[in-house]
């Protein structure tokens, strides 16, 4: 595409959509409070959902991979895809009970298996029986799961457990998710109803892509549309999405996994331990992303969280492409080429990033989004040659050196390519300090023009003599 600023018009069909990537997938139900974000970290060895006392904290399915270790010498790790729901039966002011309760009961019809979460310490409640109704009624009978009783932290909780008898779904697996007591007996109980010769052994990851943007941008209208299916629940509530929500899939052959982010705002604005919790997860989503889309809401003038967002993107050096969503309420007012020009001044330090014009809403643009996605992951991941490199660097310094400091002038040896995803472009010269801020930017600028990493971001390290004698040791 002409530097990714163009739209197109292909619509996805049945026949161009895609299949999910196949890994098994465990899904983690319970009435609220009885710890399944915590479950969910905890198999996870790593903070993925938020945890909060509050009710009602997860809404949408937040899924991440999970590898079950090995329980014996004849064995290998698997890897599950385990997938968190909100809590069965929960109330709030927000009237996302019903949407919640779709999101469970999508995860049940897709899960391999089920771990149904209790309180061990609280003991059995009405909404405890009326899950474990759910499980044994349609659909669901067909599917196995594992009782867990969570919060078992002291021996004296073990003996409440077995309360749990009278649901109907054996001994449960008795665990404390805060402290990993007992996680492999956890671990034990998955790889004995999982069948892991039915599944793909070496799903591949997949690209991810990390979707950021302000309250309301239209983010998770976009992931249910790259995804062909209801993954996020979509609200004009703002604040609805509070967990970083990955969406695996794949299109054409490729995988890829979509992280839905919370709306940021701005930071004096964010008013609960769980907006602050969310706020970091979005930010963290850029850092453990292969591409960002920076979502702007072609009916809201670019604001101060847009420019927030865009700076922590180039701050990582995440390829990055501008999605322009909700087009076609915009398009009347302005052309697409005033409206990339508006976006160059409004969001400074981007003007290499492609621009998609999309409508999540009505599911256009999403094919080009997905190619150029691909496009920028293998432009990150190009390495030039040193000698092509240094062919380069000695053109740029004929057009312009850097310019003199108190009367010394940077010297420079040589430049060579040290990594990728971001390309990484080492700089050795006699004195790092002679080669100032703009000259660096002239480089990167140009560097952009005349290596194949025209639209991702380049990282410029600036060494010193020491480092260029190493380097040549």
């Amino acid at each position: 595409m002409d530097s990714g600023r163009s739209n197109d018009d292909r619509q996805f069909t049945p026949a161009n959509r895609y299949t999910f990537v196949m890994l098994p997938r465990i899904a983690i139900v319970g009435r609220p409070n009885v710890g399944k974000s915590s479950l969910l970290n905890m198999l996870a060895r790593r903070r993925v959902a938020i945890v909060d006392p509050t009710a009602g904290v997860t809404r949408d399915r937040v899924a991440t991979d999970v590898e079950i270790p090995a329980d014996g010498p004849d064995e290998r790790d698997e890897t599950v895809e385990v997938i968190d729901t909100g809590g069965y039966g929960m109330h709030d002011n927000t009237a996302l009970t019903a949407d919640v309760e779709r999101q469970i009961a999508q995860a049940l019809a897709e899960a391999d298996l089920v771990l149904f979460v209790v309180d061990a310490q609280a003991g059995l409640l009405p909404l405890d029986h009326t899950v474990a109704r759910l499980l044994r009624e349609g659909d669901a009978r067909a599917t196995p799961v594992v009782l867990v009783a969570n919060k078992v932290d002291e021996a004296k909780h073990e003996s409440d457990a077995f309360e749990t008898l009278k649901l109907g779904f054996g001994e449960p697996v008795m665990v404390s998710a805060t402290t990993g007591h007992n996680r492999f007996d956890l671990y034990r109980a998955i790889r004995e109803r999982l069948d892991f010769s039915r599944f793909e052994r070496d799903a591949a990851a997949g690209i991810k892509l990390a979707i950021v943007g302000k309250r309301n941008a239209g983010k998770s209208t976009l992931v249910n549309a790259l995804a062909g299916d209801e993954r996020v629940i979509v609200s004009e509530i703002p604040g609805t999405t509070r967990d970083a929500v990955d969406v695996r899939f794949d299109y054409q052959g490729q995988a890829y996994v979509a992280i839905d982010t919370a709306g940021l705002r701005k930071r004096k604005s964010v008013d609960s331990d769980i907006e602050y919790y969310s706020h970091h997860r979005a930010l963290r989503s850029v850092r453990r992303a292969d591409v960002c889309l920076l979502v702007i809401d072609a009916a809201e003038p670019v604001s101060q969280v847009d420019r927030q967002l865009a700076h922590e993107i180039l701050k990582h050096h995440r390829p990055t492409i501008i999605v322009v969503n909700k087009w076609d309420l915009a398009e009347a007012e302005y052309t697409q080429e005033q409206y990339v020009e508006y976006l160059d001044n409004a969001l400074k330090g981007l003007s290499f990033a492609p621009i998609a014009f999309v409508s999540g809403a009505r599911g256009e643009g999403m094919a080009e989004l997905l190619e150029t996605a691909l496009s920028l992951h293998e432009q990150a991941g190009v390495r030039v040659a040193t000698a092509e490199l240094n062919d380069v660097m000695e053109r740029l310094m004929g057009e312009r050196g850097p310019a003199p400091q108190k009367g010394r002038r940077a010297r420079v040896y040589y430049a060579t390519q040290v990594d990728t995803h971001p390309p990484t472009i080492a700089l050795f010269v006699n004195d790092p300090n002679l080669v100032d801020d703009n000259y660096q930017r002239f480089l990167i600028n140009r560097f952009h023009e005349l290596l194949p990493h025209s639209e991702v971001p380049i990282k410029l390290l600036v060494r010193g003599r020491e480092h260029a004698r190493g380097a040549a040791e």
